[in-house]
């Protein structure tokens, strides 16, 4: 088992970032300022696949949003660990780290723009989307292959699934 694999394995929470992670990064608004966002539904059910194995999900976001509140509720992930309007992300990870009594190596963080560092450079395992600013690809133990909003979760999800063992049984449950 290589590196990768032994922290992969260790891995108890994954926090995304939204914009440029679970979205591609655009942003749309209407005339009246509502605003829009496009999510994957194969990232979502990869969400919810990681969910199903056990490991729990957070989002630590800068902007805010209704949106975003949709979105995990609808991926049944607890208000609670939801955190928005967090330019500087630290203490969004210090009160996650106090509500789950989790060690710093036992979460995964998934980023793509330099906000993100701070969280990154101190979980143990940090993930950079493949079109995600080179700063923050330069500080990431790992790169996915497909780009922010467009698999790159469903990506890290598999990957954590298979990494502990998970994802074969998980896939099979499907054809029964």
């Amino acid at each position: 088992m290589d590196d990768m694999q032994d922290i992969a394995a260790k891995i108890k929470l994954v926090i995304f970032d939204i914009d440029g992670v679970m979205t591609d990064g655009s942003l749309f608004y209407d005339n009246k300022g509502q605003e829009y966002k496009a999510f994957n539904a194969k990232d979502g059910h990869g969400m919810r696949m990681l969910k199903d194995a056990g490991i729990e999900i957070a989002f630590i976001t800068g902007r805010t949003s209704e949106l975003v509140l949709h979105r995990a509720e609808d991926l049944g992930i607890s208000p609670a660990l939801i955190y928005q309007g967090y330019r500087d992300k630290r203490p969004a990870l210090q009160a996650l780290l106090k509500k789950t009594q989790l060690r710093p190596e036992n979460i995964a963080y998934v980023g793509d723009d330099v906000i993100d560092l701070p969280i990154m450079v101190k979980v143990g395992l940090a993930i950079a989307v493949r079109d995600a600013h080179y700063f923050v690809r330069n500080h990431a133990h790992w790169i996915t292959r497909n780009k922010g909003g467009q698999g790159a979760v469903r990506e890290v999800c598999e990957h954590l699934l298979d990494s502990q063992g998970k994802l074969d049984e998980i896939l099979e449950s499907y054809l029964k």
